[in-house]
C-alpha cells in the first residue's frame, strides 16, 4: 500500500497602502509504504517538498509584485517605508541567495523566518538587501578551520 504525503505552503504579504496579496501550493505524492521504517530518507523528501513549495510560492509573489519594471527592482522590500526610489543603496537579494539561504537553513534545522526577524527585521529572505543576504549565509555557512570566515 503507497504512502500518501501531502505538503502545503501558504504566504501572505503587505503592499502599500494596507493591501495585501498571497500564494499557496499543495503538492500530494505517493511514496513507497517502506520509507515509514527509513526516517531519514522520509524526512528528506518531506525537506525537499517543502523546498518545492516554498520555491514556486515565493516566485508566485515575485511575479505578481512586478507591474512596472525598475531595473529589476520590483517589490521595493514593503517593510514599512514604502518604495524606495534608491535601488544602488539597498539591491533586493537574488533569487539565488534566496534560493541557497532556504536551502541551507533546511539542511541546518534553521529557523530562516525568525534569523531573518530577529537580524535584519524583515519577516522573509527575499525581503534582504544582497548584502545582507550574502552576511546571512556567510553567518550559516559550517566554520572549517579557525582562519576563516570574515569579511
Amino acid at each position: 500500500m503507497p504512502l500518501t504525503m501531502n505538503v502545503g505552503l501558504n504566504r501572505k504579504v503587505g503592499e502599500a497602502n494596507y493591501g495585501s496579496r498571497g500564494a499557496s501550493v499543495n503538492l500530494e505524492v505517493e511514496l513507497e509504504s517502506s520509507l515509514v521504517r527509513e526516517p531519514d530518507q522520509l524526512r528528506e523528501k518531506i525537506r525537499y517538498l517543502f523546498r518545492l513549495a516554498k520555491e514556486a510560492v515565493e516566485e508566485e509573489l515575485k511575479g505578481e509584485a512586478a507591474p512596472p519594471a525598475t531595473n529589476g527592482h520590483a517589490n521595493g522590500n514593503g517593510h514599512g517605508s514604502g518604495r524606495h526610489q534608491h535601488p544602488a543603496k539597498r539591491r533586493s537579494a537574488t533569487a539565488s541567495q534566496v534560493r541557497a539561504l532556504h536551502g541551507i537553513a533546511t539542511r541546518q534545522a534553521i529557523d530562516l523566518a525568525s534569523e531573518v526577524a530577529a537580524r535584519y527585521g524583515v519577516k522573509r529572505a527575499d525581503e534582504l538587501s544582497i548584502t545582507e543576504a550574502s552576511e546571512l549565509i556567510d553567518a550559516f555557512k559550517p566554520q572549517t578551520s579557525d582562519s576563516g570566515g570574515g569579511r
